[in-house]
Order: structure tokens, then C-alpha cells, then sequence
């Protein structure tokens, strides 16, 4: 589908110009063109007086969607090791394989991980299809895109689901372009209408202002990359029983262009945010970037991790990687503290499935204290001396005991 310009019937009025709402009209030669920023929203159809706008139907495609049954997940594994986002995508896929009564599958690729196609089972899979090689040991586009869309072309599953990781960002959009077909990035709510069995994929948009629930109605599978920490882990089963299928995938050395020939890790550790159980956090009430000092000195005394507020990160207070949100992480830690945070919604969608929220804020009425559990009207930098001053005397407390 596609917007064209009439120039016969346009008259240079430029109404089209001026209700466009991405700018993508221009008057050339007193007649109205269409740009590459068009979305094909219809505004400047409806807005021309005169009808010399239209929107042209393209050939519409698609596939048999009645030829594809089944959940996948793709079991992301680091050096032997499951990472937490393939568990909560278990989780995830099981609810939805339950509701439209079909199987759940994990994509499982590795060389030698075969206890890890136990596991996957454990955590709810009905099936493993594990592809073992020594060319995917290490995670190679090439190598990975190509056993799974293979995987995909013959077996067709109806939906697909990854993890919103380096790997998974990389992952997901080769897959989706080489089996044309669509795929919602970053999503952080998946729902099903059980109806005609489409996928709603909710995720941020316009920088977190609003959630775009995005479906893909002609083609299949229907692909979500997913943010980690939004879902629910699934519930490890030792009685659990499933099918493992285990195959070498039609992969050869001169498949993969780029070759992994070191691994460097930097020097500073990231900030797993989505694994922490104990949050402090900080934001644009600290007043400042030394603020995060004292964050930092609550969070080492309880055993958890720093986090930050969108605004802090903007203003170079601290490094993106601290950052919990639509636009950051999604957290669900055991402990959540927010420290001068106010409480905006984008934040507030990052960690309000926190298990206990505790909210120091300065304003009784900030919004943050609408989803704390405990809340605290003060001034951190008098608050949080006084906790860690408690938390000292408990350790003594407990040392005199012991």
C-alpha cells in the first residue's frame, strides 16, 4: 500500500503540507510530493479538497496461516550457561501454548549443552529441538539465522519469541526478514485473541509516551523479541517429562562470513539489573550526581544494585545501564527503594511488579507513593544516613547475639 499524488488534480494549495503530521510533503513545482517519511496514516487523503490524494492498494500478501500451529522460544545459552530471559519466555509461551491449545517448543542450539535440554523441559517445554555443533558454540548471525529459519520453513510454528538481548536484537530481524514476516521488538505484554489466534505485542512507543499493541494478521510466524524482566519466571518441574530432539543442523564452516577469533571482556562488570533481588534507585530529587554515592552506599549495605531514573541518566549523572523503565530496564527485584524519584508512569512500568516498594520522596504527594508499599516523606540525604545507621546496629546487634 502506498500514497500517491494526483498532479493532475492537485491544486498547490498546500492543506496537505500543513496537516501532515510527520512532514512528509513538500510543494515541488506547485504540486504536492510525497516523501520517504510517509507512514500511509491517510491524513492528507482525508484533508485534500479536491482529491488528488489517494491511497494505492498494492498486491496483498501472505501465507496459509492454517499451515502453522505451535509456540517457540528460543533458549538463549552463554558459554553452557541458560540465561534468565529464555526462563521467563518458558513461562510466558507456556500461558499462551495453553490458551490456544497447541505445544511449546524450545529452540535450543549450542554444542555439548545437553543437560540444558533437560532443563528447558523442566521449565515447561513439551519439546527441545536441540542443534548440536561445534559451529555454534559461539553465537554467529549466519550460523544461528540459518539453522532456525530452516527450522522454521519446516516446521512452521505460528509463533516465535526471543529475547530482547544483544543477541536476541541481532537474532530476531534476520530471522523476520529472511522468512518475510514481521516482528514487535522490545515488548513488554503479550496477550492472544483467541479468536483467529493472533499474537497482541505490546510494547513502548514515541519514547515511552504511549504502548503500541501491534499484531500481524497475513504472515507467520508471528515474532516478538521481549524485553528481559518483564515476564514471569516459569516453575522448575523435576517430574516434568517432554521430547528431546536432537539433530546436527546442515551447517558448514563456509556458511558463517564472520569469524569469532577472541574474546575480550571489558573491564568494568555490567549491571544485571533484571537479576537483582535489592534495588535502590535514584533520581532527579538527589539534586545532583554525588547523590548516587550515598545510593550506592544503601544498596552495597543490603546486597543489592544501583538503579536510576530516566532524568538522572539524561542529565549524565550515571551510565544508561542503571537505568530501570519503559525506555530501561523492566525490573521485579524482591526489594524495590526509589530515592527521589517522582514517579513517572515510564518509570513507574519499569518496576511496579517490584515485590515490596519503599519510596523516600521529599513531595507527599508525588505519584511514586500510589504504588509503594511503604513510603517515607523526607529528604534522602536525611533519610538514608539514618537507614544505613540502623542497618549498622542490626549487624551489631546481630554479631552480640551470634
Amino acid at each position: 500500500m502506498a500514497v500517491k499524488v494526483i498532479a493532475e488534480k492537485c491544486i498547490s494549495c498546500g492543506i496537505c503540507v500543513k496537516n501532515c503530521p510527520f512532514d512528509a510533503i513538500d510543494m515541488v513545482d506547485k504540486k504536492a510530493v510525497i516523501g520517504d517519511k510517509c507512514t500511509i496514516c491517510g491524513v492528507c487523503v482525508q484533508k485534500c479538497p479536491v482529491e488528488a490524494i489517494e491511497k494505492e492498494e498494492g498486491e496483498k500478501r501472505g501465507v496459509d496461516i492454517d499451515d502453522y500451529r505451535g509456540v517457540w522460544v528460543f533458549a538463549e545459552q552463554r558459554e553452557g550457561k541458560l540465561l534468565n530471559v529464555a526462563i521467563e519466555l518458558l513461562g510466558e509461551g507456556r500461558k499462551i501454548a495453553d490458551k490456544l491449545n497447541t505445544q511449546l517448543t524450545a529452540v535450543l542450539l549450542g554444542n555439548n549443552v545437553d543437560d540444558l535440554a533437560e532443563k528447558l523441559v523442566k521449565y515447561g517445554a513439551d519439546n527441545v529441538l536441540y542443534g548440536d555443533s561445534k559451529l555454534l558454540e559461539v553465537y554467529t548471525t549466519d550460523g544461528y539465522a540459518k539453522v532456525i529459519c530452516e527450522l522454521i520453513e519446516e516446521r512452521k510454528p505460528e509463533i516465535m519469541l526471543i529475547g530482547a538481548t544483544n543477541i536476541g536484537r541481532d537474532l530476531g530481524p534476520r530471522i523476520s526478514a529472511r522468512i518475510h514476516t514481521g516482528l514487535t521488538a522490545d515488548c513488554t505484554r503479550l496477550e492472544v485473541d483467541l479468536e483467529n489466534r493472533r499474537l497482541l505485542q505490546t510494547r513502548p512507543a514515541f519514547g515511552g509516551n504511549l504502548m503500541a499493541t501491534i499484531i500481524c494478521p497475513n504472515y507467520r510466524p508471528q515474532m516478538s523479541t521481549v524485553r528481559p524482566g518483564v515476564m514471569e519466571k516459569a516453575k522448575y518441574d523435576e517430574n516434568r517429562q517432554g521430547n528431546i530432539e536432537k539433530f546436527t543442523p546442515n551447517l558448514e564452516e563456509e556458511d558463517i562470513k564472520a569469524k569469532v577469533v577472541e574474546f575480550v571482556k571489558g573491564g568494568k562488570a555490567q549491571v544485571k539489573l533484571e537479576e537483582a533481588n535489592i534495588i535502590v534507585s535514584g533520581g532527579r530529587g538527589l539534586g545532583n550526581p554525588e547523590g548516587f554515592k550515598l545510593i550506592e552506599d544503601l544498596a552495597n549495605k543490603l546486597g543489592g544494585v544501583v538503579g536510576a531514573s530516566r532524568a538522572t541518566v539524561d542529565a549524565g549523572w550515571i551510565e544508561q545501564s542503571h537505568q530501570v523503565g519503559q525506555t530501561g530496564k523492566t525490573v521485579r527485584p524482591t526489594l524495590y527503594i526509589a530515592c527521589g524519584i517522582s514517579g513517572a508512569i515510564q518509570h513507574l512500568a519499569g518496576m511496579q511488579d517490584s515485590k515490596v516498594i519503599i519510596a523516600i520522596n521529599k513531595d507527599k504527594d508525588a505519584p511514586i507513593f500510589k504504588v509503594a508499599d511503604y513510603g517515607i516523606v523526607g529528604d534522602v540525604y536525611e533519610v538514608i544516613p539514618e537507614l544505613i545507621e540502623g542497618l549498622d546496629n542490626i549487624d551489631e546487634i546481630m554479631e552480640s547475639i551470634n
